[in-house]
């Protein structure tokens, strides 16, 4: 039998060591990709905005992560942009909250961003899960800007915003995004118009170049304080009755229930439903035959207008 003998080197072996590829998550309000990780490390952050003429330019919107547009009383509409991926120096102008925002806000909580509000809208913005912040305890996260007049002059500072902490870290998303090898499947057309009421409609035109919607309103196009067109990957469009009746002064947008969806994205429009069970839910929208839709990451649009109000496509 033979014997065998263990050699043992007298000098070690270099050690060797591995770094793992960091791992990128996306952002859950957006579905891009965040390096940084920062949309993880705090909430969402939603400002009520006026979308009046005499607003015009708007701040900030460009940077928003998505954007609601509702019917108020009066028959005009207000913006309630969600932010968790950027934080915009400069956002609005800031308006006055409305009882429909609770219902938006329910599903991701965090911090909501307002002038003011009547008390019955304050009242149901009160029994959201948001840390409220108006101008009365905003300090120097709102700031009057003496050059605009008043009501149309106040903006919010986001990452003073953001400082005030809000549950939960991060938002829970509130749409499925589509993967690298998805498609979008659908009609192709050039533009459409969601008819809001009287100097409301607005055109939503697609741009092959930047792969998104151009905005239109007031029959110019919707650019920001810093030269930005408005122009999302996505908008959704989610019929819904107004409780009250529309533009009237205590109207609730009902987000509840089920009702007629179409979406647009990738120049094409699906025909689908959305469905939204409770209030701690988002809507979730699927095609006529019961898929979900998955959105493009990117900003998204969701237009709420009144049941039974058109939208004009063009092909």
């Amino acid at each position: 039998m033979g014997v065998y003998f263990a050699v043992h080197s007298s000098k070690s072996s270099p050690a060797t060591t591995t770094t793992s590829p960091a791992i990128i998550r996306n952002a859950p309000l957006s579905g891009l990709p965040d390096p940084s990780g920062t949309a993880f490390t705090r909430s969402a952050l939603t400002i009520k905005i006026e979308n009046t003429p005499e607003a015009r330019p708007l701040w900030g919107v460009d940077q928003a992560d998505v954007i609601y547009e509702e019917i108020v009383n009066g028959g005009i509409t207000r913006l309630a942009a969600i932010f968790n991926t950027n934080a915009p120096a400069k956002v609005g102008p800031v308006r006055s909250v409305r009882p429909t925002d609770a219902s938006v806000v329910w599903p991701i909580g965090g911090i909501f961003a307002y002038s003011g509000g009547a008390q019955y809208a304050v009242d149901a913005i009160s029994q959201a899960p948001v840390k409220l912040i108006d101008e009365s305890n905003a300090g120097s996260a709102m700031f009057r800007d003496p050059n605009r007049q008043p009501p149309h002059n106040l903006y919010a500072v986001a990452p003073s915003l953001f400082a005030f902490g809000g549950t939960p870290t991060p938002p829970p998303p509130l749409f499925t995004y589509l993967t690298a090898k998805e498609k979008v499947k659908g009609s192709t057309v050039a533009s459409f118009t969601v008819n809001f009421p009287s100097i409301y409609p607005v055109t939503w035109t697609w741009d092959a170049k930047t792969q998104s919607w151009d905005r239109t309103i007031f029959g110019a196009p919707d650019i920001t304080g810093t030269g930005v067109r408005l122009s999302p990957k996505n908008v959704v469009v989610m019929w819904i009755n107004y409780e009250g009746g529309v533009g009237t002064m205590n109207s609730v947008g009902d987000l509840y229930g089920t009702g007629q969806a179409e979406v647009f994205q990738d120049g094409k429009e699906i025909v689908g439903t959305w469905s939204r069970s409770s209030k701690t839910s988002p809507a979730v929208y699927k095609t006529l035959k019961g898929k979900v839709i998955p959105m493009t990451p990117g900003q998204t649009w969701v237009e709420l207008p009144v049941v039974g109000e058109a939208v004009t496509v063009t092909k």
